[in-house]
Order: structure tokens, then C-alpha cells, then sequence
């Protein structure tokens, strides 16, 4: 009888100290890494902003690789976090340890400065000043104070944090810029220091809930319009999620909680 092989799925919320907020992950901990197909399926069937699959690479090192429901992607912050954060729970880390993931953006490194909190090592997004181009500035249905672009994709500066959450792109057009995602930003005078969204359709998300590799842009861009080292953001999306950014030359670190909803296994 041919033996049925499962993998060990974990849902979890990223950038969040509830559950139902933030910005869900699933988790596969595979044994070896997988075939991209699969791995490409199961991000279909999983159906979320990105799922990550984490393997073991030696020496207490880890392979870590992101899929949307429809492309794989370079940097997915929320998911690493989530990662990093399923590795302790499920004890194949000691809650000690630090954690190393091997990407296509290089070692990433995940460190548990708290019981309830991770800190991600992450590459800073440099941003250049830039154009909008017409569609994308009528798609989006807003009027730039200042556009800048990088790895990202656009980053967008609104006038009010009011704009920023009472923005209604057309998600139809903005998928007509298949390179680019785009952040809108505003300062805040509430508890952080500012606020932002992200829309990819063209990666198959039209609103990400709270995005890491956004806040490796907005982090250090606030800090220079600051003057700080340190600042927090509010991402507001639906489920909204804070995001503690720490400016570090070409690196940025990402803080924020995680809480696991589900586990579960993989048959298929």
C-alpha cells in the first residue's frame, strides 16, 4: 500500500496581537523543499495574500519561499514573520534561538526579543522620486502630494490619513501595471506616526492587509521625513496591523506580533 505523506499547515495572523486581524499566513514546514507546481497549487487552494513553505537547509538554517494564490514572490514580510513565529510554537526552534532563512531576497534573519514578539531582518527598500503615470494616479483615484518608487512598486504620499483610508481604487485598471504594486501613505497625528495601504492586483491581491515588504520602504522613508531611527505604522486595511519599523543603514527592522488561529495538515 502506497504511504499517504501529510505536511504539517498553520494558519497565522501576522502583525497582530489578536486573532482575526492582521494579515493571515499559511504555513507548510516541509520536510525537504518542494516542487514550485505544488507549492504553486497549494498557494491556490490556501487562497491567501501568501502562503510560505519553510524547509531545512542544515547547520539550524532554513529554506523559505512565498506564493500568492497566483505568482511567487521576492520578499513577503508578514508570511516571515509568521514563519519564524510557527518554527518557535511548534518547538523545531528553541524560543531562544535566532532564525536564519535563506530567500530570493538574500538571509533573512528572525530574532524574539519578547515572548509575543518577532523582529525581522530585513533589506531596506531605497525609494527615487517618480513619476505616477495617469492611469495608475485615475485607477487609484487620488491626487499625489509627493510619488516615489522602488522594489515595492509605487509609493504614493496622500494630503490626510482620511484619504488615505477613504481611498476606492479601481482594482480592474490597476492590474493593467503588472510590475507594480502601490502603497499610499500619510502622515498621522493619532498613536503612530503614519498610516498606509497596499494594492497588488496584479499579483492577485487587490488589498494586502498589513504588508512587511511595503514598511521596508515606508520605514525608512518616515524616518528620514521624521528625523528618527524608530517609527510605527498603521496599516488600514479592514483588519488593520501595527508595524514597528528600526532604520539600520540598508536594512530595516520589522516588529510586530503574531498569533496562530489553525493547524492542521496537507494530504494532497
Amino acid at each position: 500500500m502506497m504511504r499517504r505523506m501529510s505536511v504539517p499547515v498553520f494558519w497565522v495572523d501576522a502583525f497582530t496581537d489578536r486573532a482575526f486581524a492582521g494579515n493571515p499566513a499559511a504555513v507548510c514546514l516541509l520536510e525537504k523543499p518542494a516542487d514550485e507546481a505544488w507549492m504553486a497549487a497549494v498557494a491556490r487552494e490556501m487562497n491567501l495574500s501568501e502562503t510560505a513553505f519553510v524547509s531545512p537547509r542544515g547547520g539550524g538554517d532554513h529554506d523559505l519561499r512565498w506564493f500568492t494564490p497566483t505568482v511567487e514572490v521576492d520578499l513577503c514580510g508578514h508570511a516571515t514573520l509568521a514563519s519564524a513565529f510557527t518554527l518557535w510554537q511548534e518547538k523545531r526552534v528553541p524560543s531562544d534561538a535566532s532564525i536564519a532563512f535563506h530567500s530570493r531576497s538574500g538571509v533573512l534573519r528572525a530574532t524574539r526579543p519578547g515572548d509575543d514578539v518577532v523582529e525581522l531582518d530585513l533589506p531596506a527598500d531605497p525609494l527615487t522620486p517618480a513619476g505616477l503615470p495617469d492611469a495608475a494616479a485615475l485607477a487609484l483615484g487620488a491626487e499625489p502630494l509627493a510619488v516615489w518608487h522602488g522594489r515595492i512598486g509605487y509609493v504614493v504620499e496622500l494630503a490626510s490619513e482620511e484619504a488615505v483610508r477613504a481611498l476606492a481604487p479601481d482594482f480592474g485598471h490597476l492590474a493593467e501595471f503588472p510590475d507594480d504594486g502601490f502603497v499610499v501613505t500619510a502622515s498621522s497625528s493619532d498613536d503612530v506616526d503614519f498610516v498606509s495601504r497596499f494594492f497588488v492586483p496584479s499579483a492577485g491581491i487587490d488589498e494586502d492587509p498589513v504588508t512587511g515588504a511595503a514598511h521596508c520602504a515606508l520605514g525608512p522613508l518616515w524616518c528620514e521625513r521624521l528625523g528618527r531611527d524608530e517609527v510605527v505604522g498603521y496599516q488600514a486595511s479592514a483588519r488593520g496591523g501595527i508595524v514597528r519599523c528600526r532604520r539600520r543603514g540598508d536594512r530595516v527592522a520589522l516588529l510586530g506580533h503574531a498569533v496562530m488561529v489553525a493547524r492542521g495538515e496537507l494530504l494532497a
